[in-house]
């Protein structure tokens, strides 16, 4: 049986008990407070990044994986014994990461490498690995593998609330009086993901009603289906996401266990602390 080597980058947002679980392989984002760089997982996290950001009251910079980072894991893929390697990515639609797994194929042209564009961020594209390891796991063929990462993808669903405006106006994504009313007024925007890009969906006021709008979504989206998989995600907020989600399992009539993890700094310094999201795969 063919063994398969399962790639994908931190924005999955996964957990390391699931990582460690089906051996799947990481490439960190980079984060860059100047010429200052940072590896996602290894010397930054959630709680880190914000207390940098609040210290010096600057955003930094995210950089996709380099096709070096990329070759690395291949390599890593094959001297564990891989016969093919499946790499899914994070949306190429906010990020070079697809394009440089792509480019690093080019050193292995022997190798059964496939490249996959997640098109979502977070467990949205994390669900993706979860499912494609599992499979490979049951010792489904590279086909099979394939398609159950496209049946998740187009079943999954991503919603997340943002409690303040400020680090969305630090980082130049709104006018900073725009931000400043905005918060005046308490609007907390509802975020999801649309074409492999993170929209703002609707504003809401009050942290309150935004998560009683998340609760709402998420019964709308699954309405007369199965729910497969629910996960959450926060940033420095795993209290809140806890009590977010003893609602939302109420409302959904759900038993699952779900995955929690933080947001990671590759997509937390583009929305801020604080913010609670789930993603859920329902068919």
């Amino acid at each position: 049986m063919a063994r398969t080597a399962i790639i994908t980058d931190t924005n999955a947002n996964l957990p390391g008990d699931i990582i460690e679980k089906f051996d799947i392989i990481e490439v960190p984002i980079h984060i860059q407070f100047g010429d200052e760089s940072y590896i996602t997982g290894l010397d930054i996290d959630d709680e880190k990044l914000f207390k940098m950001i609040d210290e010096r009251n600057i955003l930094p910079t995210t950089a996709a994986p380099s096709p070096a980072a990329f070759q690395k894991a291949y390599q890593t893929g094959i001297d564990k014994g891989a016969d093919r390697i499946i790499c899914i990515c994070c949306s190429s639609k906010v990020s070079a990461t697809y394009q440089a797994a792509e480019m690093a194929k080019e050193y292995f042209p022997d190798q059964d490498i496939t490249v996959v564009d997640s098109l979502q961020l977070s467990l949205g594209e994390g669900f993706q690995v979860i499912g494609a390891a599992e499979a490979a796991a049951n010792g489904a063929s590279k086909t099979e593998i394939l398609n159950e990462i496209e049946r998740i993808r187009i079943h999954t669903h991503v919603y997340g609330a943002l409690p303040t405006l400020k680090y969305l106006a630090m980082g130049g994504r709104m006018g900073k009086l725009a931000a400043g009313l905005g918060n005046t007024l308490e609007v907390k925007p509802i975020l999801t993901t649309v074409d492999g890009k993170l929209d703002l969906l609707e504003k809401i006021r009050t942290w309150r009603k935004a998560k009683k709008r998340l609760v709402d979504l998420g019964v709308a989206c699954s309405a007369g289906k199965k729910i497969e998989r629910i996960g959450l995600v926060h940033v420095n907020n795993e209290e809140g996401v806890q009590e977010f989600f003893v609602t939302l399992k109420k409302e959904l009539s759900i038993d699952l266990e779900p995955v929690i993890s933080e947001f990671t700094p590759g997509l937390s310094v583009h929305t801020g602390s604080g913010v609670i999201a789930f993603a859920l795969v329902a068919s």
